[in-house]
């Protein structure tokens, strides 16, 4: 991807996407024939290429509606493009759904950001089904979980679909990827698909046939994973939204060329420009964060920080 680009929709696809630090490929495939589905998902890459975030939302509904608010979405993905902290993006998430939700529609969703210069990614889960991680040096799938908190520690409420409470902060959770790690995120028809034996696969039927796939190179991983789920029985993924994402990360720091900087500084001077007009959309501008702004201009900077976090964990 470009720097400070959003790429993403509810359409039907099947791609592979570069980041810095992070490999992704997405398939999503609408109910029918419709054009456009309920499933939305987009990528993001900021400015310099060290912070990609990615989303992958079930939104209630079907059809120009749910176009509407994809296209939304993508206009508040390109507003956060250069945060590091993804905190007021899902508040302002769950508050739009809260909106819409006179109307019905609300969304699960998971909200990742993936900051290279540490490997680390933080998830927020918004009644969405618990993504799945591959642990390239044990070789073994498990669920990206967080770790467990008491009830008197918990402040923030956990895996509540957006425009269902109107809360101000939703819980997140980090986890450092070593280089073949790889993490899956999808939507709900494949954990309500049947099994051989008549009931749902759940998500722990979803993890089982990772497992039984095992170690897969993630680029056939979601053919082979649709392939196992629809073999059982002919109905699965059929009557809904499709949608799997799968990031790896390659332990690659990211590379942008002159090209793709200068293009970067270009879109943010026009947002800038554009954001005189008061009604326009808010320039995509840094959180003050040393490792954010100062891991820009000095990458050392961003080491140092990467080593200090490791120290606290």
């Amino acid at each position: 991807m470009q720097c400070m680009e959003v790429w993403g929709g509810s359409q039907l696809t099947s791609a592979g996407v570069e980041f810095g630090g992070l490999d992704a490929w997405v398939y999503s495939k609408p109910y029918g024939q419709a054009r456009s589905g309920g499933d939305v998902y987009y990528a993001s890459s900021c400015a310099t290429g060290r912070i990609s975030r990615l989303l992958l939302a079930d939104v209630s509904g079907h059809g120009s509606a749910v176009a509407a608010t994809a296209a939304d979405l993508r206009t508040l993905m390109r507003r956060f493009v250069n945060r590091l902290d993804q905190t007021e993006f899902v508040r302002l998430l769950n508050q739009q759904f809260m909106e819409l939700s006179e109307g019905g529609t609300f969304a699960t969703a998971i909200v990742s950001t993936f900051f290279a210069p540490s490997r680390r990614l933080t998830v927020c889960n918004a009644g969405h089904p618990r993504p799945l991680m591959y642990h390239a040096a044990q070789r073994r799938w498990d669920f990206l979980g967080q770790h467990s908190l008491s009830d008197s520690v918990k402040s923030t409420p956990s895996n509540i679909p957006l425009g269902m409470l109107d809360v101000s902060e939703y819980e997140q959770f980090d986890v450092e990827l070593e280089p073949g790690d790889c993490v899956v995120s999808y939507t709900d028809a494949l954990i309500e698909a049947r099994d051989a034996d008549g009931k749902d696969l759940g998500e722990a039927g979803v993890l089982r046939i990772l497992r039984h796939l095992g170690d897969v190179e993630p680029h056939r991983l979601i053919d082979k994973l649709l392939k196992e789920i629809a073999d059982r029985d002919p109905q699965n993924l059929s009557d809904d939204d499709v949608t799997v994402l799968v990031v790896r990360a390659n332990g690659r720091p990211p590379h942008p060329t002159f090209g793709q900087k200068l293009g970067a500084a270009f879109r943010l001077l026009g947002s800038l420009v554009r954001s005189i007009n008061p009604r326009a959309e808010r320039p995509p501008l840094p959180d003050a964060n040393l490792a954010n702004i100062g891991g820009a201009i000095i990458p050392a900077l961003g080491r140092r920080w990467r080593a200090s976090t490791a120290r606290r964990a």
